[in-house]
């Protein structure tokens, strides 16, 4: 009877997870929304590394264990760039980029030709450095997000710390199959190397295809600081000028960058005022408008729930019903009900 390497049963999967990401990602394109693909080539990766291992583990072709160390290498760096892209644009050209991200590779196959033993634990560093890289650029949290709309910063934020926490756990699985063969037992080496992997593959694709819409793709440079003398209150004002007086709220591809660029004030100025001032984050404080008017037609109108979530600047309804009950702990079905049996009757 015919065996699959589970590493090929996940491949298989990582394929069909990159094709509905490209036919996502597709109809992103035709709206002006073009995916990210650092995240896209992420998948890629991880459907090539799930094979190399279904071929070495699986069939014994150890030729390919030349190649996985090498192919190991360029997934930090995908993540970061990834992640940076939904963060802001980076100061360094394309080409300095590629550079830069190419130095783990390279120094992998260096180490290929000249002290194999050090492969693992020089991995490990790898993964370590980027993951604590990532980590740095999510420390603002949600706000980091400052090109994603922002009904998605939420699940994207939490993708994106799964993915570290993947890089983390693919560098802690390294040191210990170093330490194992340092040790001379390797006994459960096979396993660990399988099945850890693998997971951390399948972790990373997840986070990315979670991840991994750019609506943003041409980065426009950030506004200047406002007069001197500007404060919170100030910001606040500009703010709420066009959120709740121009209802800019209502676009469903509002960014942090957007809404900076709109009120002419740099966008950490806006994410430091709305946290200092309310103690939310950005993309909190702009869906609570939306949510707010969400709340205005199911009490007032015969509207679809559907229909609302549209005309609110949602587009998923998981992202709106998770808003919803976030902001008025109640789904919006449950709230026109309350809501219509509390009015009075003519």
């Amino acid at each position: 009877m015919l065996s699959i390497p589970l590493p090929f049963v996940v491949a298989i999967l990582l394929i069909f997870l990159l094709a509905e990401v490209v036919r996502r990602d597709d109809g992103l394109c035709a709206g002006g929304a073009p995916g990210n693909t650092p995240f896209l080539v992420l998948i890629l990766v991880s459907i090539l590394q799930s094979v190399l291992s279904g071929l070495r583990w699986g069939y014994g072709v150890q030729e390919v264990a030349y190649l996985m160390p090498v192919i190991a290498a360029t997934v930090p760096p995908l993540a970061y760039a990834g992640v940076s892209q939904l963060v802001r644009a980076s100061p360094l050209s394309g080409r300095a980029r590629l550079i830069l991200h190419m130095l783990p590779v390279a120094l992998i196959v260096l180490l290929l030709l000249v002290w194999r033993d050090a492969l693992d634990i020089v991995l490990a560093l790898i993964f370590m450095v980027y993951a604590g890289a990532i980590l740095a650029l999510m420390r603002t949290g949600t706000d980091a997000l400052q090109r994603l709309p922002f009904e998605n910063a939420t699940p994207a934020f939490r993708s994106i710390l799964f993915a570290a926490c993947a890089l983390l756990f693919s560098a802690a699985l390294d040191i210990y199959v170093f330490l194992d063969f340092s040790e001379g037992r390797s006994r459960h080496a096979l396993t660990i190397i399988t099945l850890g992997n693998l997971a951390a593959l399948i972790i990373l694709s997840l986070a990315a295809a979670i991840a991994g819409r750019n609506p943003s793709a041409d980065a426009e440079p950030e506004a200047a600081p406002g007069p001197e003398g500007d404060g919170d209150r100030d910001t606040m004002d500009r703010v709420t000028l066009h959120l709740r007086g121009r209802q800019v709220y209502r676009d469903p591809e509002l960014t942090l960058d957007r809404l900076a660029r709109k009120v002419l004030i740099p966008a950490r100025q806006i994410s430091g005022a709305i946290n200092r001032t309310t103690g939310k984050n950005v993309s909190q404080y702009v869906n609570e408008y939306r949510i707010a008017e969400a709340c205005q037609h199911l009490s007032e109108t015969d509207k679809p729930v559907t229909e609302i979530m549209f005309d609110v600047g949602f587009q998923t309804k998981s992202n709106f019903n998770r808003e919803f009950r976030r902001v008025t702990d109640m789904t919006p079905i449950q709230w026109r009900e309350k809501h219509r049996a509390a009015a009075p009757q003519p």
